[in-house]
């Protein structure tokens, strides 16, 4: 987690402004594989808030945190992983970086 640890800071404020309750890496960022051609694979979970605001709050993170990581961020939302496979693979992998 090298890489994150250096934007840590940065992320965590991102965080707190758009009402996340956890944020978890996953994937190469978190391998020796990871290279400046790898993007951020990303596991949020969102505190509760307006339905009508969800849209407009996911992006901005979303392209907020490609801006802090100068790289494509592939955000996934805790609550829409339904495949029992994936979410078990990822559970065992995945780290907590703000929450």
């Amino acid at each position: 987690m090298n890489f994150l640890e250096h934007h840590l800071s940065d992320i965590s404020k991102l965080c707190e402004s758009h009402k996340v309750k956890a944020l978890y890496a996953f994937g190469s960022v978190l391998t020796e594989d990871f290279s400046d051609k790898s993007d951020v694979d990303l596991v949020v979970d969102f505190q509760s808030f307006d339905v009508l605001d969800y849209a407009d709050n996911y992006f901005d993170l979303k392209f907020s945190l490609e801006d802090i990581l100068k790289r494509p961020v592939d955000l996934l939302e805790e609550k829409a992983i339904k495949n029992p496979y994936f979410k078990q693979n990822l559970d065992k992998q995945r780290q907590l970086i703000y929450g």
